[in-house]
C-alpha cells in the first residue's frame, strides 16, 4: 500500500493574480504569498485482486474502466500516470475537501498523482507534481482557477509564488523559529459554516473589467508588502494588511461576500482581531484572522460552535509519501 500526505494552504495576499487571465496578460505577472498548513489530504493506493477500479471518497465507485469514473480529478490522474485497472484509491481529508478556500481540491490532485507515481515505481519532484496537477485541473478539465494551490500543496512551507507567461517560480521564504512560533500563536482559521465552489465564484463576470484589473494590481502589490512584513516579523502590520486586502477583494465580484460573512467578520473584529480576510475565491470557507496570543481563546468562547476555530500550524514538507517510508 502507498499512502501520500498532502497539505492544504493559506494564502496571505495575492490571490486572483495567479489566474492565467491576469498572470499571462498583465505586465509584471502575478504574485502570491502562501503557506502550507498541517491539515492534510491523505491518499491511499493499493492493488486489487481483480481488474476493477474502486474509489472511496465522499462516495464509493467501483468501475471496470477509467473512463467510467465520475471523480474527474482521479480519472484524469489515472490517465496521466497510465494506471488503468486493478487498483483501489481512497482519499481522507482533515477538513472538508471542497469549497473551504484552502486549496483542498488541488491538494487532492497533487496527492493522488504522488501516490500513483510511487505505485508504479516513480519518484517525482514537487515541480513535476504541481505542473501535472495544473495540467489536469486547468488544461484538461478547464477549471477557471489559478495555479497557486497546486504549487503550495506540492512544495509546502512558506513561499512567494510568481506567475508569468514563462511559467511559475516558487521562492521559499525562510523563517526563523521565533517567527514561526509567533505566526502559529497569533493566526487562526475561523470556519464560516458555508462552502462554495471556487469555480462558480471565479466564473462570475466582474462588475467592471477595468476596475477588476486595477484591484488585482493592488492585490499583487499587497503580496510584495506581505513578504516584507513576514520576513521582518511585523505580524500586527500583516494583520492590518489582511484587512485592507479583504476590502479590496470584496470588490472583485458581487458574490465574494454576503451579509452573513460581513456580520461574522465584524464579530471577529469586535473580539479583538487586528485584521483578516476570507480565504480562497470567496463566498464561504475559512477566514484567516490575526490577533494577540489570547485572541484564539476569545474566538472559541465568543463564537457559536459551527464557527470552528483552527490554529494555524505550518507544514514544511509539502506532498510526500508517508508509507512506505
Amino acid at each position: 500500500m502507498i499512502i501520500s500526505r498532502t497539505p492544504v494552504r493559506v494564502s496571505f495576499c495575492g490571490g486572483g493574480t495567479d489566474l492565467d487571465s491576469f498572470a499571462k496578460k498583465i505586465e509584471g505577472g502575478g504574485m502570491v504569498i502562501s503557506v502550507a498548513i498541517a491539515k492534510y489530504i491523505h491518499v491511499t493506493v493499493n492493488n486489487r485482486f481483480d481488474s476493477k477500479i474502486r474509489l472511496s471518497y465522499s462516495k464509493m465507485e467501483t468501475v471496470n474502466t477509467v473512463e467510467e469514473i465520475e471523480h474527474d480529478l482521479v480519472r484524469e490522474a489515472l490517465k496521466a500516470t497510465g494506471v488503468s485497472n486493478g487498483i483501489e484509491i481512497t482519499t481522507i481529508a482533515d477538513i472538508p475537501s471542497r469549497g473551504t478556500g484552502l486549496g483542498s481540491s488541488s491538494a487532492v490532485t497533487v496527492g493522488v498523482l504522488n501516490a500513483l507515481h510511487r505505485h508504479i515505481g516513480r519518484d517525482v519532484s514537487s515541480q513535476h507534481l504541481a505542473e501535472g496537477a495544473c495540467d489536469i485541473e486547468i488544461d484538461k478539465l478547464g477549471e477557471p482557477i489559478g495555479r497557486q494551490d497546486q504549487y503550495a500543496a506540492a512544495f509546502g512551507g512558506m513561499n512567494r509564488i510568481s506567475f508569468n507567461p514563462d511559467g511559475v517560480e516558487v521562492s521559499p521564504i525562510a523563517l526563523s523559529g521565533d517567527i514561526v512560533e509567533r505566526m502559529e500563536r497569533e493566526f487562526s482559521l475561523v470556519y464560516t459554516d458555508n462552502t462554495r465552489s471556487a469555480s462558480a465564484v471565479l466564473s462570475e463576470p466582474p462588475l467592471d473589467h477595468g476596475d477588476k484589473i486595477a484591484r488585482l494590481r493592488v492585490i499583487r502589490d499587497q503580496a510584495a508588502e506581505a513578504e516584507k512584513l513576514i520576513r521582518s516579523g511585523d505580524l500586527k502590520s500583516l494583520g492590518a494588511l489582511l484587512h485592507e486586502a479583504w476590502n479590496v477583494k470584496r470588490g472583485l465580484s458581487p458574490i465574494v461576500s454576503n451579509h452573513n460573512l460581513d456580520s461574522l467578520y465584524a464579530r471577529l473584529l469586535d473580539l479583538g482581531a487586528s485584521g483578516g480576510k476570507l480565504l480562497g475565491a470567496g463566498g464561504g470557507g475559512f477566514f484567516l484572522i490575526h490577533g494577540d496570543p489570547d485572541l484564539r481563546s476569545r474566538l472559541i468562547d465568543g463564537l457559536p460552535p459551527e464557527n470552528k476555530v483552527i490554529p494555524l500550524k505550518i507544514d514544511h514538507d509539502g506532498s510526500r509519501i508517508i508509507h512506505p517510508t
